[in-house]
């Protein structure tokens, strides 16, 4: 955003700048880092893996969650730029992620849409804003690939203003008992192919980041969330088995 107060797209240099010096702790950056390699490997396929889920519902659950969005919102996990065309077109957007190459394919999509967009490399659990910078944070499955989830929400939760909203649409570990012990079963190896694990309780690591849910509609294993600044203090940790 220059001092005009416009959003401009990201240029080559600031992509492949390094990234923000502000970093997580060395454990939870190396596991980050893993999971970003495997984003980075599939960046190139990526929609095309994901185009089921859109087809089986996806892009209607995207489209509605994010439809709420206002005023200056960022998208932490931008990807390749998605959720570009599911917001408002009043919205002034910022995006992250940490993954250079699907951040280079939104820049790619933004520009082919024509919609502007300001495009950063970051890590949610380490965000590079000022407390209480966003109208609206959003996100689209990604708490499931964060290493520390509850860290990255508690950065949501300091990032947006004390009367923003954050807006989530996330798959959750399957209550049934034995679905939910087949995703304990399948995350360690759908991790390490594709990213996320299947079989976190983002309910509940928003709760422990110090989120307020204000409205929460449950599909199936799909959560679309609605949160606001709490007054409890994050309480940390994550929900790994």
């Amino acid at each position: 955003m220059n001092d005009d107060g416009v959003i401009a797209p990201l240029t080559r240099d600031a992509i492949n700048a390094p990234a923000p010096s502000n970093r997580p702790a060395p454990a939870a950056d190396a596991a980050q880092e893993q999971v970003t390699r495997v984003y980075d490997r599939i960046a190139a396929g990526y929609d095309l893996f994901e185009s089921p889920m859109d087809w089986f519902g996806g892009t209607r659950r995207r489209r509605r969650v994010l439809s709420a969005a206002r005023g200056c919102v960022l998208e932490v996990g931008i990807g390749t730029g998605r959720n570009l065309t599911c917001y408002p077109g009043s919205v002034k957007l910022t995006g992250i992620d940490a993954s250079r190459k699907m951040l280079r394919r939104a820049q790619r999509r933004s520009t082919e849409l024509g919609l502007a967009a300001d495009l950063k490399i970051a890590d949610v659990q380490r965000l590079p804003f000022a407390d209480a910078t966003f109208d609206t944070v959003t996100a689209t499955c990604v708490f499931c690939s964060v290493a520390d989830p509850v860290r990255g929400l508690a950065e949501v939760r300091r990032v947006v203003k004390a009367d923003g909203i954050v807006l989530l649409l996330e798959h959750v570990r399957p209550r049934n008992r034995l679905l939910g012990w087949l995703a304990d079963q399948l995350t360690p190896l759908v991790r390490r192919l594709v990213g996320p694990e299947i079989n976190r309780r983002t309910e509940e690591n928003v709760a422990a980041a110090g989120l307020e849910i204000t409205d929460l509609q449950g599909h199936g294993i799909w959560r679309e969330i609605r949160a606001r600044p709490g007054n409890a203090e994050p309480a940390g940790g994550d929900d790994d088995e």
